[in-house]
């Protein structure tokens, strides 16, 4: 099974690897003993995330999740790297490709399939749902030291 690789780290940062798209298939995501979810593999403990998880997921030609699923607490965003699908929340199916951004909030029941001819690949990024302020779309600072590289 493929192993997430450290790439970097310091006081404020972590930085990983988790291989090329096409390789993310050789990863498998253990819920369980009779639970496994081949290319799938959570990056948010490798790198200390605080805030929110996040996951890769590769589904060949003719492959789906599975299963329906909601949160309790968290809302997901779904990001499509390559390829093309479907999505389903709530009983509405609807087609995703690359480029496509899809929104959950905890209680949607959601699934994803792969009804292309090419892999297609998937970010998730989950968190606490309902958190986020207009103050916190201008939390950034920018800084007046030059940038050295």
């Amino acid at each position: 099974m493929k192993q997430i690789e450290n790439t970097a780290s310091g006081k404020n940062f972590n930085a990983i690897n988790v291989g090329k798209f096409e390789q993310l298939g050789d990863y498998v995501l253990e819920l369980g003993s009779d639970v496994k979810i081949p290319g799938k593999v959570f990056g948010g403990a490798a790198v200390n995330a605080t805030g929110g998880e996040f996951s890769f997921q590769l589904f060949r030609p003719g492959t789906e999740t599975g299963f329906l699923h909601t949160h309790k607490n968290h809302e997901e965003l779904y990001f499509f790297l390559s390829g093309k699908g479907e999505f389903q929340v709530d009983g509405h199916i609807f087609p995703i490709s690359e480029g496509s951004v899809v929104r959950v909030a905890p209680g949607g029941k959601r699934s994803v399939r792969n009804n292309g001819d090419t892999p297609l690949v998937m970010l998730c990024v989950q968190y606490k749902g309902g958190t986020f302020t207009p103050e916190d779309a201008t939390d950034g600072n920018i800084l007046p030291e030059p940038v050295e590289w």
